[in-house]
């Protein structure tokens, strides 16, 4: 399974970790001095959600933590595209208390 958030397509990104010796001039020094160039990857924040769908239906997705926070996301359903409420996925000891409550699985 790949790092993609479904809603806003976020993606793992490389960039560099820049190593540095010195001080700072504005701390008095001579300047920073670049002593290692090391590539790296940035990765979202994923979470897995499940989404309440108008007909009833549950839908499990992976979601970036940052569209989580908007509490709300625009998906496909049906040919349409629909906003939903985003709620995070229930896991472990709850899972099983809301089964016995009689609650559906995603």
């Amino acid at each position: 399974m790949s790092r993609v958030c479904e809603i806003s397509g976020k993606k793992t990104r490389v960039g560099n970790k820049v190593t540095r010796r010195g001080k700072a001039k504005a701390d008095g020094g001579v300047g920073l001095k670049t002593t290692g160039i090391t590539r790296r990857t940035f990765r979202p924040n994923l979470h897995h959600v499940r989404i309440e769908l108008p007909d009833g239906g549950m839908r499990t997705l992976r979601v970036a933590a940052s569209v989580i926070k908007k509490g709300s996301a625009r998906i496909a359903f049906k040919g349409n595209m629909i906003t939903v409420k985003l709620l995070k996925a229930t896991r472990g000891r709850n899972k099983r208390r809301l089964a016995a409550l009689g609650f559906k699985k995603p």
